[in-house]
């Protein structure tokens, strides 16, 4: 996939009744003198590169600007440079998104000049009344930081900002009122085998690879054929993207013979189609509906008739990761329904569902959800609480990809049974 790193660049022109070069930026023209002269090509390249650098927008005094109009501009930054080397936007936009808007409610029209730390200790509190745990604070905080060293290196802000901005500290266990996030634990065996019958085929092979090779989610939604090396006996996989390709480091996924057996069923196709498709699923899942007819062809709907015309959301040709986990989650649930009179009726539709709950039941339903789902990346935590226990935590760094252990020990659970054995012996 490609895409534009710069608009086009605007024209050097001649203003023909003065003789004056210039060049239309942001609605305006800039004259740059009389164009026969060698300094007007001068003043025209500087001026172009200086527009360039700003991402093809032309510069703005710092005491004009406002911080929605920064967020517009550093926007069109993010866009371009958040990116996989393939030209797929990454998750960090979204990231984004979800930080800066706080400091949008709260100072939209403030200038951007004048932001400081007082400032930003209010977005800060105002994440905190929204129910954000502590971490995810002082990662949107960075983030907002990240934006104002990107408006000092472009000059929008005074230098003295983003250095004011760094002397706000991050919010420290037990001594704030933000929230600690939900430690993220491995699933237990019965909970993954209870969602097979309500997940698809593609999404019950990922949800076995990621337990059989420790990898994350976003390395295996996008594999093809062609990216697995079939010469040993374990396979080998080198994803083009993953979390820290931008860091310059290689990740390497192994496939022993289990994982290979999930994979094989799936690797007749040609090398650059991806593995795990959701419209294969979307397709697999009509058959399943057609082949349970009762009613006779000559009655009733006609197959692949009673589709919409314009549905609002296609099945994708390759997994992204959300929408992974967005059916690992209606697995869940459907495995897992909760009591009456939380459940969905059959005659209901979901936003009459919604409805009928109070407030009291709502969160009730959300409390019942929490407890009984389960998401990808907790996947990851049981292979390497497996590995670990096997074959030490150093296996298990290498399989994972860590450049640390200490990451690992993040992932990979303390075998207890190992301390109690121990104790019993000689305590």
């Amino acid at each position: 996939m490609s895409f534009s790193t710069t608009p086009k660049i605007p024209a050097f022109r001649i203003h023909k009744p003065s003789g004056q070069a210039y060049v239309y930026l942001g609605g305006q023209r800039r004259y740059l003198g009389r164009h026969e002269r060698p300094e007007a090509q001068q003043a025209y390249h500087r001026v172009i590169a200086e527009w360039a650098a700003h991402g093809g927008q032309p510069p703005v005094p710092p005491d004009q600007l406002t911080v929605k109009e920064l967020l517009a501009r550093f926007w069109v930054h993010a866009e371009r440079y958040y990116r996989k080397a393939d030209g797929t936007v990454t998750s960090e936009l979204d990231s984004f998104r979800y930080a800066l808007r706080p400091l949008r409610d709260l100072y939209a029209d403030t200038r951007a000049a004048e932001f400081g730390p007082r400032a930003l200790l209010a977005v800060r509190q105002r994440m905190i009344e929204l129910g954000w745990c502590r971490t995810n604070v002082n990662r949107s905080v960075g983030r907002i930081r990240t934006l104002f060293r990107w408006a000092t290196e472009q000059e929008y802000v005074p230098g003295g900002i983003y250095h004011a901005l760094q002397a706000v500290a991050g919010l420290k266990r037990g001594r704030c009122a933000a929230r600690e996030p939900d430690p993220v634990k491995p699933v237990a065996r019965e909970s993954i085998a209870a969602v097979a019958p309500f997940v698809s085929r593609p999404v019950w092979a990922l949800i076995q690879l990621q337990l059989l090779t420790a990898a994350r989610a976003g390395e295996l939604v996008g594999l093809r054929p062609g990216d697995i090396d079939r010469s040993g006996k374990v396979w080998t996989a080198t994803p083009a993207a993953h979390k820290t390709a931008h860091h310059g480091h290689a990740r390497l996924i192994h496939f022993g013979p289990r994982a290979q057996a999930v994979l094989e069923p799936f690797l007749l196709r040609p090398d650059d189609a991806p593995l795990f498709s959701p419209q294969e699923a979307e397709a697999a899942r009509r058959r399943a509906l057609f082949e349970q007819r009762v009613t006779p062809l000559s009655c009733g709907n006609r197959a692949g008739l009673n589709k919409k015309a314009r549905p609002r959301r296609m099945p994708g040709e390759v997994y992204a990761v959300n929408a992974y986990r967005r059916a690992i989650a209606r697995g869940c649930d459907l495995a897992f329904p909760p009591p009456e009179p939380l459940a969905r009726r059959e005659d209901e539709t979901h936003a009459q569902w919604r409805e009928r709950l109070d407030a009291k039941q709502r969160r009730q339903l959300a409390a019942w959800q929490k407890a009984h789902r389960w998401h990808p990346h907790q996947l990851r935590h049981n292979a390497a609480t497996e590995l670990r226990k096997e074959f030490g935590i150093e296996t298990a760094r290498i399989i994972l990809g860590h450049r640390s252990p200490a990451m690992t020990e993040v992932y990979a659970e303390l075998d207890q049974a190992k301390a109690l054995d121990a104790m019993q012996r000689v305590g």
